[in-house]
C-alpha cells in the first residue's frame, strides 16, 4: 500500500509500505475513505520535533475490512471513524472519561500512521465507532472533522465549562481553534469571542458561531477581551495553538473563577507560579479523549445539525500529500483533506 513518510523536516515522501493484517483478537483493518493532514504535523514539518522516517497521519475514516475474533462492536462493511488515540475502552482511566490516557494508549500518529490507503486499528472496540449507516459522500469530510479536530475543540470547549449564559474566547485560528467556536456555540455559549488576523479564518469563525472577532494578540489581546467583557474577562477560553504568547493569554483573558481548556500541543511553555496563583482559574487540557465524544459528534453530523467538514479548505489525493504540507506550512491552507 501507499502511505505518506516524513523523514526529516520538510522531507515528506508517499512510499509503499506494508499492508496491515490482522495481529492481535482485539484488531480491525480498515480501508481508509479519507485522511488530512493536522496542525500538529507541521511541527515536525518545521523542525520543532524530531522525526526520522515516521509514518504520519492520525485522522482517518474507512470502511472495516476484516476483524479479529474479539471485536465486537464493528464488522466488515461498516464505515467507521476513530479517535487518533488507540485505546481500549475498558481500563478505570478509560471509563473515567480520558481513553487519550487509556492505559494502552497507541498514538496513531508514528505507531501506525493513517495517512495511507489502508491501516491496522488495534483495540477496535474502543478505538472505532461506526456510523449508523454508508455516508453521502459529502458527509465524508465531516466524519473526518470529528476523528481529530472536532472532538479536540470539543474537549477544549468542555474543559473551558463553555455553556448557557457564558462568554468563551477561543485563542488560535487554526482547525481546532475554528472547531472550538463550533463547540462553543452547540454547548450554549452566549457569546463567542474569536481571536484571528486572517480574513478567511475569520468568515469560517463567524459561520461556526462567533458572536466577535479580535484581531490583537498578547496583552493587546488581553486587554481587548476585558473591554468585551466589562473588564473581568471571559468565563471560559480555549486555548489552541500551544506557545508560550498563546497559553499566557489564554490564561490573562480569563476571569478570576473562570476555565481554561487548553489542547495546543505544548512546545516550550512555562507558566510562572505567581502568574497561576493570582490568575485564579481552573486549568484542564491535553490529548483529547476524541473516543469519548465520538458517539455524540457522529450522531450530530449524521443528523446534519453541524458541518465540521467546512474547516476543510484544499483537497487533494494521497500523492499529493508534501504540496498539502507545503500549503498549511505556508498558511495557504487552513487545513488539507487527502483521498484516497
Amino acid at each position: 500500500m501507499r502511505g505518506v513518510i516524513m523523514y526529516g523536516p520538510g522531507d515528506v515522501r508517499v512510499e509503499d509500505r506494508e499492508d496491515p493484517a490482522i495481529v492481535e483478537a482485539t484488531d480491525a483493518v480498515i480501508r481508509i475513505t479519507a485522511t488530512c493532514i493536522c496542525g500538529s504535523d507541521l511541527w515536525p514539518y518545521r523542525g520543532a520535533d524530531r522525526v526520522d522516517r515516521a509514518k504520519m497521519g492520525h485522522e482517518y475514516v474507512g470502511v472495516v475490512e476484516e476483524v479479529g475474533p474479539e471485536v465486537r462492536t464493528v464488522k466488515p462493511g461498516d464505515f467507521v471513524v476513530g479517535s487518533f488515540v488507540i485505546s481500549d475502552g475498558t481500563c478505570e482511566i478509560c471509563r473515567a472519561g480520558f481513553p487519550s490516557s487509556c492505559v494502552h494508549r497507541v498514538f496513531v500518529d508514528g505507531a501506525i500512521g493513517t495517512q495511507a490507503q489502508r491501516a491496522r486499528i488495534p483495540f477496535a472496540d474502543g478505538t472505532l465507532v461506526a456510523t449508523p449507516g454508508q455516508p453521502d459522500p459529502d458527509l465524508v469530510p465531516h466524519l473526518l472533522a470529528a476523528s481529530d479536530v472536532l472532538g479536540t475543540g470539543w474537549f477544549a470547549a468542555v474543559a473551558a465549562q463553555a455553556g448557557p449564559g457564558r462568554t468563551v474566547a477561543v485563542v488560535g485560528d487554526g482547525a481546532v481553534g475554528l472547531m472550538g467556536v463550533l463547540a462553543a456555540r452547540q454547548l450554549g455559549a452566549e457569546r463567542v469571542i474569536a481571536m484571528s488576523r486572517h480574513a478567511g479564518r475569520q468568515e469560517l469563525a463567524r459561520h461556526f458561531g462567533a458572536t466577535d472577532v479580535v484581531e490583537e494578540r498578547g496583552d493587546a489581546g488581553v486587554a481587548r477581551i476585558k473591554e468585551l467583557t466589562g473588564g473581568l474577562g471571559a468565563h471560559s477560553v480555549i486555548e489552541a495553538v500551544g506557545s508560550q504568547e498563546s497559553m499566557t493569554q489564554a490564561i490573562g483573558a480569563t476571569r478570576p473563577g473562570g476555565n481554561v481548556g487548553f489542547v495546543g500541543v505544548s512546545h516550550d511553555v512555562r507558566l510562572p507560579g505567581q502568574l497561576l496563583f493570582f490568575s485564579q482559574v481552573q486549568i484542564l487540557g491535553g490529548p483529547a479523549p476524541v473516543r469519548r465524544f465520538l458517539p455524540d459528534l457522529v450522531q450530530r453530523i449524521w443528523d446534519r445539525t453541524i458541518d465540521p467538514g467546512k474547516v476543510f479548505d484544499l483537497t487533494l489525493p494521497l500523492e499529493q500529500a508534501a504540496e498539502g504540507y507545503r500549503a498549511m506550512d505556508e498558511r495557504r491552507a487552513t487545513k488539507v483533506l487527502l483521498t484516497v
